[in-house]
Parts: C-alpha cells; sequence; structure tokens
C-alpha cells in the first residue's frame, strides 16, 4: 500500500490514528501519532477512511491521561530483532546524477528487553559532541535520537552510551562506544539497497548483568618494601608505586631524540608494565595512565595490556579537566 506525505493513516495493532511525516523507503514510513515520531513499517499501517464509515458513534475527548506514545508500548510490536538494546539506522537516500545516494542516517534507539530503561546518548566528532540526548524508554520500545549526515559518517563519529534497568537497581549500567568503519557502513548501505532491508542495527547489550558483590575484606596494610643491599654493602633503595603515571617518552627517558618509534613504544609499555606490577604489589586502588591523543596506537596498547591483566577490574577513556582524552583511569580488584 501507498502512502504520501500528510496522508491520514491507521496503525493496525493499535488503532491509533497519525499522518505521514515521512517515506523513509519502499518498506518504511516516518509516521507522527500523537506528538509522537517513529518509523513503521507499512505492512503495519493501513488508511482509516474504512474505519470513520464503520463508526457508529462520535468519539468523544476523554479526560483519562494520554496513552503511551505507540513506539514505546509494550504490545505496539513484535520484537524484530533478538532480545537486547540496539542503536538501528536508517538510511535515507537522494537522487543525484540519476542515482540514488545515501544522503544522511537517521538514528533510532531500540529496546527489544522486557523492562523500561533509562538512557544517555552521545555522538562525538573529532572529540566534540554534535548531539546528547538521555531519556527513558519502555521496553520494546524505540525512540527517535537524530540524523547523522553520510560525509560526516567518514569521520567515523563516536556514539557514546549508557543504559541502565529502571526497575532493577541490582543491574550494573551499561555503558560503552559504537564506531563504524567506512568500509562497513559503504556494505551496510548497499544491503539496503539490494536486498531491501530498511534499517541495519548494532547490539549494544543482550541483556543487563547483575552487580557483582564483592564480600567485605579484612583491612589490610600493604608492607613497606624493604631495603635490599647489593655486595658491595651500599643500600638500594625500591621504587614506589605511582597514582599517575605519564608515558610521554620525554618523562621516561633523558634523549628520546635517539631513541626510533619502535624504541619508543617498547619503552612505554615497559614502564606500563613495571608501574602496573608495582601497583598490583602494593595493592594500590586506582592509577591514572597518562598516554596521550596522537593517532590512538599507545591508548590501543595500553588497553590491550589492561584486559590482559587479571587484578584490573575496570577502566574508562572518558574526558577530563587535566587530561581531556589522553588519560585511561583503571580500578584494580584482589581477592
Amino acid at each position: 500500500m501507498k502512502f504520501s506525505i500528510g496522508d491520514k493513516v491507521l496503525l493496525k495493532r493499535t488503532g491509533e490514528e497519525g499522518h505521514v511525516v515521512e517515506i523513509i523507503n519502499k518498506q518504511m514510513t516516518e509516521v507522527e501519532v500523537n506528538g509522537t515520531t517513529f518509523p513503521v513499517y507499512n505492512d503495519e499501517l493501513d488508511h482509516p477512511y474504512l474505519k470513520w464509515f464503520t463508526e457508529k458513534k462520535p468519539v468523544k475527548k476523554s479526560t483519562a491521561p494520554a496513552p503511551i506514545p505507540a513506539a514505546e508500548r509494550i504490545i505496539e510490536r513484535k520484537p524484530r530483532l533478538a532480545k537486547g538494546i540496539y542503536l538501528s539506522f536508517v538510511p535515507v537516500f537522494k537522487t543525484e546524477h540519476m542515482e540514488e545516494v545515501a544522503d544522511y542516517l537517521k538514528v533510532y534507539l531500540l529496546n527489544e528487553l522486557p523492562v523500561d530503561i533509562k538512557f544517555s546518548y552521545d555522538v562525538q566528532i573529532n572529540q566534540k559532541s554534535i548531539f546528547k540526548h538521555e531519556g527513558t524508554l519502555h521496553s520494546f520500545g524505540n525512540v527517535y535520537l537524530n540524523n547523522v549526515s553520510y560525509s560526516d559518517m567518514n569521520d567515523q563519529p563516536r556514539f557514546n552510551w549508557k543504559v541502565r534497568d529502571l526497575g532493577n537497581d541490582k543491574m550494573e549500567m551499561a555503558e560503552g562506544v559504537l564506531r563504524i568503519k567506512p568500509s562497513k557502513l559503504f556494505e551496510h548501505v548497499n544491503n539496503v539497497m539490494l536486498n531491501g532491508d530498511p534499517s541495519f542495527s548494532y547490539q549494544l547489550i543482550a541483556d543487563f548483568a547483575p552487580k557483582k558483590v564483592t564480600p567485605p575484606q579484612e583491612a589490610f596494610t600493604a608492607p613497606l618494601p624493604q631495603p635490599e643491599y647489593a655486595a658491595t654493602g651500599k643500600k638500594i633503595t625500591l621504587e614506589q608505586p605511582k597514582s599517575v603515571l605519564d608515558l610521554h617518552i620525554e618523562n621516561l627517558v633523558k634523549n628520546p631524540a635517539a631513541l626510533s618509534n619502535d624504541e619508543i613504544v617498547r619503552k612505554q609499555l615497559d614502564s606500563l608494565d613495571k608501574y602496573l606490577h608495582l601497583a598490583i604489589v602494593h595493592r594500590q586502588e586506582r592509577m591514572i595512565i597518562v598516554h596521550g591523543l596522537g593517532k590512538g596506537k599507545l591508548r590501543e596498547d595500553v588497553h590491550a595490556v589492561l584486559k590482559k591483566t587479571k587484578e584490573v577490574r575496570r577502566f574508562k577513556n572518558e574526558f577530563s579537566a587535566l587530561y581531556g582524552f589522553g588519560a585511561t583511569e583503571v580500578w584494580f580488584t584482589y581477592k
């Protein structure tokens, strides 16, 4: 069934009426119902004329609270994706030189879990936020977030997200960053054009995980390092751990200009291993590792080491007033 912008439409599942805002593609149409705009598959829409003619009584204005928007009602639609929470992207095309090309992407948050959630969403390009939004979303609901131009997607924007279960404080908050490589984006858009898929989605989480219960630990005082003595009888002072480790090479060696790039990276990773070990020996609770921005290679190497260190409970690389995005904060755990 074909629709045009402005047409009155009827949602088959709920019987609610709205109107067409935008034709997304051959399979999906964007409609507005009670002030809420959301995408709907065309096979879930109908023209309302038959309903109008068969109604025996006029519709009276109700003083009851406004119904939950159709896009967020539990019975509104059956899950089309596996259980979880997703970021979904709907490519919108334009005609250019007699061909259809991607113009921009409409971004939606999909909640395919039987729980209400609270979410936080922040899109950043070149470390600058271009759109932020926080809100709540009903179970099996979706919400439109923003548009991102296809040209901006070439800069691999960071889709930062956080979600938590509104009804269960015993569940951990989940967070992460989604980035789509240009080659992967091109593949997705091609599939949309060739296979008629109206959108493509990325699963953020499959389900919430319960919070880890840390058993109470007995008070522990780290022993002070004892001095060591060389064969000559001279005392050697053992080095103390650091709460802030700066891996900029000028802080590690006196003459960094004499080192090759490989030697610089090796020196930085050796220092990381050394001070991670000292922090763990002294049962340090947290540590900040300053790796700088650059091209991000050192940060990736640092994160790879942290993931392999069993005493590292968690770590995050977020903006701070002191280091910007150039530092990673680490928390340790001990049995």
